[in-house]
């Protein structure tokens, strides 16, 4: 009894450890919204720093955690011709593996943005990391290459015109993406063990960055693209099509957000709507032309929504009917998405200070915190520490181990 008790026992270990990791852009589920607790309020360059790793390029990339690994992705070398992908033990900040590929597509971009702008994914076994230059590329655990795909040199056309920062999702055995650009543009279904297309369909041409997210409607898995006409559900198997949103103008910057079953959508008014059942349409619950989030995606939680613009205001809305709720304004420009853990709502301005809101229907300031540097990319959570990377660096913030 003893040995089959001890391995109940590391079974849900392992079980609660996996749940608990940020494994796509935004965290799990790529929603801002972490199952963590007992996460960090106060910390600085030297306090409550479990460990800094340097990094050899930018990038706006979150790390991605799974099975005791943190995976981040950055660019560097003369115009951002080499893309990296780095590998570090989650307790300790030891840097366990360095891998490079060289871009095959243009790296003329915006100022603003970078190659390593799309956020990798990992199912723990490997890291799927696209850039910005359309280099699409499969590591396992260890860092032997699995694959290695140029999209660009299978679809001649694609480029990255500004820059191009939507992240893949994984359901199941595809590697889903969204290459929506000036050229081709499509979403497809890649074997994430072998790098071929399973399914692939077309997408309008036009500069978007945001990414795919995986919903349960109905109990059915859906994936959805948000596009400037509008938002598309697809069957993440196949590909086929299932319903389309509202045709409304959409945000190219933010991507959307779910929960309790309704899509919470950055557009010219946000829009939360339901999705329908089979090809029934949506029905739209609400709009609001004050909640505008710019660059940073929102979050919805417990009946609340959360929407922060670039500028540094940070709205709290109803989630059941848009009114708002609440209204703060922090100091700074805004890039990263906020990310909502353990009853808060952490908000990371680009120089480095992140405010601590209590997430709820009062408005509470909790702690502002800062590390000079430069921080574009959202911060995550796992392990019982919360994840900033910069443009020099990865912090993991919490007690040491």
């Amino acid at each position: 009894m003893k040995p089959l008790l001890s391995f109940m026992i590391l079974l849900l270990l392992v079980t609660s450890a996996r749940a608990e990791d940020a494994d796509q852009f935004r965290g799990a589920g790529g929603l801002g919204v972490s199952k963590e607790t007992n996460l960090p309020t106060k910390w600085s360059a030297t306090e409550n720093l479990r460990w800094k790793a340097a990094l050899p390029g930018k990038g706006l990339s979150n790390p991605v955690i799974a099975g005791g690994r943190v995976y981040v992705t950055a660019t560097g070398a003369y115009q951002q011709n080499r893309q990296v992908v780095l590998c570090f033990d989650v307790t300790t900040g030891k840097k366990l593996w360095e891998r490079q590929v060289w871009a095959t597509g243009t790296t003329q971009c915006h100022p603003k943005t970078n190659m390593a702008a799309p956020t990798p994914v990992t199912d723990g076994e490997r890291v799927y990391a696209l850039f910005a230059t359309g280099d699409l590329v499969c590591y396992d655990r260890d860092g032997d290459l699995v694959w290695y795909r140029s999209l660009v040199g299978d679809y001649p056309t694609v480029g990255n015109n500004v820059g191009m920062a939507t992240s893949p999702t994984i359901w199941n055995e595809n590697l889903l993406i969204c290459m929506e650009n000036a050229g081709e543009s499509f979403a497809a279904g890649i074997d994430k063990r072998t790098g071929e297309n399973r399914w692939r369909i077309e997408r309008p041409r036009g500069i978007n960055w945001v990414s795919p997210i995986v919903i349960q409607n109905q109990g059915q898995a859906e994936v959805l693209f948000q596009g400037p006409a509008g938002i598309e559900a697809h069957d993440p198997n196949t590909g086929k099509k299932k319903w389309t949103a509202p045709k409304l103008r959409h945000t190219a910057y933010a991507t959307f957000t779910f929960g309790d079953g309704v899509v919470f959508s950055p557009s010219e008014k946000f829009t939360a709507f339901r999705p329908g059942k089979g090809a029934a349409e949506p029905e739209v619950l609400w709009q609001s032309i004050k909640l505008r989030p710019g660059y940073c995606s929102p979050v919805a939680h417990q009946g609340l929504v959360y929407v922060v613009n670039g500028g540094g205001v940070v709205n709290c809305a109803d989630a059941k009917t848009g009114e708002i709720v609440w209204t703060h304004r922090l100091d700074g420009t805004f890039t990263a998405s906020p990310m909502l853990a353990d009853g808060k709502l952490f908000v990371l301005n680009e120089a480095g200070t992140t405010t601590i809101l209590q997430a709820s229907k009062e408005l509470k300031v909790l702690a502002a915190n800062s590390i000079k540097d430069t921080f574009l990319a959202t911060p995550v959570a796992s392990d019982g520490a919360i994840f900033l990377r910069s443009d020099e660096a990865l912090y993991c913030i919490g007690a040491k181990k």
